[in-house]
């Protein structure tokens, strides 16, 4: 896997990559500060809270989707023909990494004592207990991996490594993460936190191991995804923590 030069222009900030960063803090901090109100709205639309819910998250992705998509293909494109030429290492990286990703977080959360569910991940189960799953994995295994790969992994190690020392990119990638995935009324829980911490861990060193590969990362970010939606809809909704 081959690392890309320091001065090239696929990993030089662009208009787009701004738009895309504005888009993602814009949306989430209003979601923080008027979320109530935004769900209001989406329920006069929607009838069903779910439903409604859904399409919160649909536009937020769709939102930043489009810049990060506008912004990052080309690299897309090269990082694809890069796995192309060895696509049996792909294959066997990606669940080996899933693994690892497991055995990590299993450590992290007994280091911390016991699991807590976050509200991100809370609102996850009850979106799949309630929506169906032709809408849910386009947004959570296709297009909501590729734009935090684009943010966290593209922009904040392999771009924000130009200007900074590679491994703080790495410790930033991964604190930012993790952060973001559990704002909100349990704050910075580390028990909470724990699962994120993992995942970002495993993410940030496939990313540099294969040489900053976007579409790398973005394979096991959305394959643990896929895994994580096929088991909460194959577990009984009695079964899954409230």
């Amino acid at each position: 896997m081959g690392t890309p030069s320091t001065k090239a222009p696929l990993y030089r900030f662009t208009a787009l990559d701004a738009i895309a960063v504005a888009a993602y803090v814009g949306f989430t901090a209003y979601f923080l500060l008027a979320g109530e109100t935004l769900n209001r709205l989406m329920l006069q639309l929607f009838a069903d809270p779910a439903t409604a819910s859904y399409a919160v998250n649909a536009i937020f992705y769709a939102g930043v989707g489009i810049f990060a998509v506008a912004s990052a293909w080309r690299v897309a494109g090269r990082d694809l023909k890069i796995l192309g030429t060895r696509p049996w290492f792909t294959l066997a990286m990606v669940p080996l990494a899933i693994v690892v990703m497991l055995i990590l977080t299993a450590v992290l959360v007994a280091a911390f004592g016991t699991a807590q569910s976050s509200e991100n991940q809370l609102g996850i189960q009850g979106l799949l207990q309630q929506v169906p799953a032709w809408l849910m994995v386009p947004l959570l295994v296709i297009l909501g991996p590729f734009v935090e790969e684009y943010l966290f992994r593209h922009l904040l190690i392999g771009k924000l490594s130009q200007y900074l020392n590679i491994w703080l990119c790495c410790v930033i990638s991964v604190v930012v993460f993790a952060s973001i995935h559990v704002v909100g009324r349990e704050g910075l829980a580390m028990s909470a936190l724990a699962p994120y911490l993992g995942m970002a861990v495993v993410l940030v060193a496939v990313y540099v191991w294969t040489g900053t590969n976007l579409m790398f990362s973005y394979f096991v970010h959305a394959a643990k995804n896929l895994m994580a939606v096929v088991l909460i809809y194959a577990i009984p909704p009695e079964l899954l923590p409230n």
